[in-house]
């Protein structure tokens, strides 16, 4: 199980602090923090509807095979199809942070580097992988104490600062705290990588339900005291204002010492992150290619390694296009997108699920694929335009590949 909940710590910490908190603050004000707990109880009931699911279906592949058995394979297809895309986007967005924290003035020499290395890594196995991960998650809330120990020692620290506790009125305040809540959750999605591993855990059935929500929940914990510390540091304007959110709440006061560690914390992080997302993806791209919903290619398994190696380097080659002429922010609101959407396909394959927990689980399935609609469209126009023609070219894909061409039998 530790392997397993290091994986996902390492798809969560970091994301949502050193890429989404100053587009929150933007949205929100203040208010993020009121997103941060939207955003976790929503995180939460995918991540109870995941876990179910992921203990009846162990297989690679997560919702995409979820909604395949209890949706139908169009549905299984659509989340697996978000899935791949939406993380592909991740994994961009995740490289070029590493990029700026690292080195600020040519990140994209960084961001390629970084993509090429973690594909290789993730080519010797999910043990190698896990390893490695350990490492980064251990480094990245070394760092983060240190945020929290400048911001709240440092000398700024100012309880007004959380006064009002969010910016605007009526429909737009509430507006604002949706889409904080929507980009926040970016950095939530991290436990859908111990779900698409299931043939690489020992005791899936056991493990998968503890892990998801033991990572979930110190994820969520690590985030609020980061967010708070940094709010009562220098406010919400002075985050919304800045590309480094972070360095800027630390540098802010008398221990500003402190702010090139965070500034290292931040590109490893974003590394961590970059590893396990690589992971979680190609053995998702594995399963679509054995059911023919991706080329046959795909299937292949690594003989001594165990994993999809064809997947993995295809993956690792589009991440590498994208980072040479990506924008971080755009990147984030589509991968929010098609996630959201891959998690409400998520928890309606949960409602039909049957069995002692039907009682409990159905209101947090609704609850859940409720959530992740609203959410998806508070999100910028932009993002949910590009989502929406994703999606669609991805059905047009599918239907393109299995149409039989002349002359040959269906």
């Amino acid at each position: 199980m530790g392997n397993a909940v290091i994986l996902g710590l390492g798809s969560m910490i970091g994301a949502g602090i050193f890429a989404a908190f100053g587009p929150a603050a933007r949205a929100a004000g203040t208010g993020l923090l009121v997103g941060l707990a939207i955003a976790a109880v929503i995180a939460y009931c995918n991540a109870i509807s995941s876990a179910q699911l992921a203990a009846r279906y162990p297989e690679s592949g997560g919702t995409y095979v979820y909604g395949r058995h209890r949706l139908g394979a169009g549905w299984g297809y659509l989340a697996g199809w978000g899935f791949v895309v939406g993380k592909i986007a991740s994994c961009a967005a995740m490289s070029l942070t590493a990029g700026s924290y690292a080195w600020p003035q040519h990140p994209r020499p960084v961001a390629i580097a970084a993509a090429a290395l973690l594909t290789t890594v993730n080519y010797f196995g999910v043990r190698k992988t896990a390893g490695l991960t350990r490492i980064l998650v251990a480094l990245t809330l070394v760092a983060l104490a240190g945020v929290v120990v400048a911001c709240l020692a440092g000398g700024t620290a100012d309880v007004g600062r959380l006064s009002p506790l969010w910016s605007g009125d009526g429909l737009g305040a509430v507006h604002g705290l949706l889409q904080a809540a929507a980009l926040l959750f970016f950095a939530f999605a991290g436990y859908a990588r111990i779900a698409t591993m299931g043939e690489e855990v020992r005791d899936p059935a056991r493990t998968i339900p503890k892990a998801i929500p033991a990572a979930l929940g110190i994820t969520v914990v690590v985030y609020f005291l980061v967010g708070l510390s940094a709010l009562l540091a220098v406010g919400p304007s002075r985050l919304a204002g800045a590309v480094d959110p972070l360095a800027v709440a630390t540098g802010a006061g008398s221990l500003g010492g402190f702010t090139p560690a965070v500034r290292v914390g931040g590109a490893l992080a974003s590394l961590g992150v970059l590893l396990s997302l690589l992971a979680g993806v190609g053995r998702t791209a594995l399963a679509m290619a054995r059911e023919r919903d991706l080329p046959n290619w795909l299937i292949a398994v690594h003989p001594r390694y165990g994993v999809p190696h064809r997947a993995e380097l295809l993956l690792g080659g589009i991440v590498i296009a994208i980072v040479a002429v990506a924008d971080i922010r755009g990147a984030i609101g589509f991968s929010s997108f098609a996630i959201l959407v891959y998690y409400a396909i998520a928890n309606a394959s949960a409602f039909t699920l049957d069995g002692p927990q039907r009682r409990w689980l159905r209101p947090l399935t609704l609850v859940g694929a409720v959530g992740c609609v609203v959410l998806a469209f508070t999100l910028p126009a932009t993002s949910i335009l590009t989502g929406f023609g994703v999606l669609a070219l991805g059905i047009v894909v599918r239907a393109a590949h299995r149409t039989p061409r002349a002359g040959r039998k269906a």
